[in-house]
């Protein structure tokens, strides 16, 4: 007789399935608040996100793009409200689309060069996405999306003939631009440590 045949019902006990054993692991996120992981963020204000806007925005009127870009850069809105967060990715797409294409590799390779360039780089990568996303429209506040049935079974969003749209593929455009150059100077591991961050733009 084997040993499962001498084991009867009753003595088979589903009980192990009902314990707890993170409860029992001392490295277990259950005994720790897992907030404490992460160091907390400086809190931006809307008033703090107009100023600094303004401020790039001067550096803009006054020719110093690469200023400008560095200073959207360098204070990245992570913990703020999401008017507060739109405003400056607003400010960060007009900077960008400010930017001839023929200074954009010479640009990203100085600001890479520098000290803390790499963090910049990626701090941009965010933004870049955030804008592909959807997450800005370029300018102009954000219109809720309608889905049109077509004829041909595809399904199309918005109208084409609105200028806003003309407006975001723009801004799109431009930021395929600038996110193309970016890899070619910061490399395929800034895609890679932009997704793995927690702090989000």
């Amino acid at each position: 007789m084997s040993i499962i045949q001498q084991h009867t019902q009753a003595s088979l006990s589903d009980a192990w399935r009902t314990i707890n054993i993170d409860a029992l692991d001392p490295d277990s996120s259950q005994n720790f608040d897992t907030s404490t992981l992460h160091p907390p963020l400086p809190e931006i204000g809307e008033a703090d996100v107009r100023q600094l806007n303004a401020q790039i925005r001067q550096l803009l009127r006054g020719g110093d793009a690469e200023g400008a870009l560095r200073g959207c850069l360098e204070c990245p809105v992570y913990n703020g409200s999401d008017s507060a967060k739109e405003a400056h990715m607003q400010s960060v797409v007009e900077v960008l689309q400010s930017i001839k294409a023929s200074e954009m590799t010479p640009m990203l390779q100085r600001i890479y060069g520098s000290e803390g360039g790499s963090e910049l780089l990626d701090v941009l990568m965010k933004y870049l996405y955030k804008g592909m996303s959807g997450g800005s429209s370029g300018g102009g506040p954000k219109t809720p999306r309608t889905l049109t049935p077509q004829a041909t079974g595809f399904s199309q969003i918005g109208s084409r003939p609105l200028a806003s749209n003309e407006n975001t593929g723009a801004a799109m455009s431009v930021l395929l631009s600038w996110h193309e150059k970016v890899v070619d100077v910061a490399g395929l591991g800034s895609i890679e440590r932009v997704m793995t961050d927690w702090r989000k733009v």
